[in-house]
């Protein structure tokens, strides 16, 4: 009995450093910080404050970054600035040249990661040269490009559901250089999908570079 108790308490106490040895903290590069224009105030109910340092979160050993140079579609087919590859080319800076302009209303960009896989992460830029919030962000993951069937929803700040998307608890969230980091533990699926409706400065949408991370499905 004493050894059985023995073997159990060791087991116990293995498990937790087998458990670390399986996960990285993921990593990404943070854009410089370009603060521009003068500060609106922003009037969002249960708004978070400003990240002052970037976010850190443990991943599976082996998760990579699946969504570079991966193709980039959008609700609207004709940005007002900047081109849809932006999303995924890898650049994340703030400045003129960097970010996609969508038009205003509900508007929504899509990756495909061109085959299935277990997500584990997503790490969202919008426009962050000024201090600002969007306006209900909504995150899904589906194996249908059209999201109408098998959708998971990873992240919903919509909190009147002005979207028609369902009711999001997420917190609305300020935009910085460190961006939106949001954990997923492995939901399956081919396509990321990216709402929002407009902002605290303007009605428009931008998008700056969204990084999906994770494994090729098994």
């Amino acid at each position: 009995m004493k050894t059985q108790t023995l073997l159990t308490l060791l087991a116990m106490a293995i498990a937790p450093l087998a458990q670390a040895a399986d996960t990285i903290p993921l990593t990404t590069t943070i854009p410089p910080e370009k603060i521009e224009g003068t500060p609106i105030e922003i009037k969002v109910p249960n708004l978070k404050p400003a990240a002052s340092k970037a976010p850190q979160i443990q991943v599976p050993a082996g998760t990579s970054l699946l969504s570079k140079g991966k193709p980039v579609t959008a609700s609207d087919d004709f940005p007002i600035i900047g081109d849809l590859p932006y999303i995924t080319d890898g650049e994340k800076e703030a400045g003129e040249g960097y970010f996609l302009e969508l038009a205003n209303g509900l508007q929504w960009v899509q990756i495909d990661l061109e085959q299935e896989a277990a997500i584990q992460a997503l790490w969202v830029w919008h426009y962050h040269s000024q201090r600002r919030a969007y306006h209900d962000i909504v995150i899904q993951i589906s194996n249908d490009p059209a999201f109408a069937t098998g959708v998971t929803t990873i992240f919903n700040n919509d909190f009147d559901n002005s979207a028609s998307l369902g009711t999001g608890s997420d917190a609305p969230y300020i935009e910085t250089q460190y961006g939106l980091l949001v954990p997923v533990a492995g939901v399956k699926g081919r396509y990321v999908r990216l709402y929002s409706q407009g902002n605290t400065s303007n009605d428009m949408n931008h998008y700056i570079e969204v990084e999906v991370f994770g494994t090729p499905a098994k």
